[in-house]
């Protein structure tokens, strides 16, 4: 998992977690070490706007 240093928005604990719950077998990760304590830190989530509501809705 490639971890490059990034708008704090992106450099999420959520997105970390979600790069290590996904590995199957093995995980390396590669980024400079204070990113990543930035990212274990870092429980600031934002509400996502995807539109997935709609578009559910759009399909019924």
């Amino acid at each position: 998992m490639a971890i490059p240093p990034s708008s704090p928005m992106l450099l999420t604990r959520n997105l970390l977690y979600t790069g290590i719950t996904r590995a199957k077998k093995m995980l390396i990760i590669i980024g400079n070490e204070k990113v990543i304590d930035f990212m274990i830190q870092n429980v600031d989530s934002k509400k996502r706007n995807t539109g997935l509501e709609y578009k559910i809705k759009e399909t019924i």
